[in-house]
């Protein structure tokens, strides 16, 4: 038995909590950006994904105006950490609802470092930093989808297995429902099929 939900008979709030509970898990866009005035902010950021590799394009969704997206819009610069497993604590700090102008890096204790090809900082601590300009925003409801070809990328050595980053190295974090996040945990490989490989179904085989 399944039970049926109609978004337009649930509040915003009770439907938002049905999504991110079943849409998951959802990868984190630590994103650092810099205001006008040369404050620096940080935030985690949930909806958020690849959206093209030729150009190199990766998209997160600020749900309602923060301070990430106003910077973004001033700015036209990002960049995107990647949010390991060791910073959990900080990361969540990230999330507080600060007042405006107050700098995250600051007030949870993050060190930075220079970014090569924009100016919001990087953090220091993450694996992997993925430094964006803004190649264009879409309004969507009550959220802004901002979209940013990415012109550099960092990974940390220590990563690196051949050249290519290791998930068990990067132990990267997600976000689930409620206040649950989530840790990679068991890792399961296997390859694509080609059709002329094809012997079919899985449960057949």
């Amino acid at each position: 038995m399944r039970i049926d939900f109609d978004p337009a008979a649930l509040s915003r709030n009770e439907f938002y909590r049905l999504l991110t509970a079943t849409v998951v898990p959802r990868p984190i866009a630590w994103v650092s950006t810099m205001s006008v005035d040369g404050t620096h902010n940080l935030a985690p950021h949930s909806f958020f994904t690849i959206a093209s590799v030729a150009p190199p394009v990766v998209q997160f969704s600020s749900v309602g105006r923060k301070d990430t997206l106003r910077n973004v819009e001033a700015t036209g610069q990002f960049v995107v950490n990647l949010a390991p497993e060791g910073l959990f604590g900080q990361i969540n700090d990230t999330g507080t609802d600060f007042p405006h102008g107050v700098s995250e890096f600051e007030a949870a204790g993050i060190d930075t470092e220079p970014s090569l090809r924009v100016k919001p900082p990087r953090v220091a601590a993450s694996p992997v930093a993925l430094e964006c300009e803004v190649h264009s925003t879409l309004g969507i409801g009550d959220s802004t989808v901002v979209f940013g070809r990415v012109v550099h990328a960092v990974v940390a050595q220590d990563v690196l297995v051949d050249g290519h980053p290791e998930i068990s190295r990067l132990k990267p974090l997600s976000r689930l429902g409620k206040d649950e996040w989530g840790t990679v945990g068991e890792v399961r490989e296997i390859s694509r099929i080609r059709h002329a490989d094809w012997r079919g179904p899985a449960n057949d085989r």
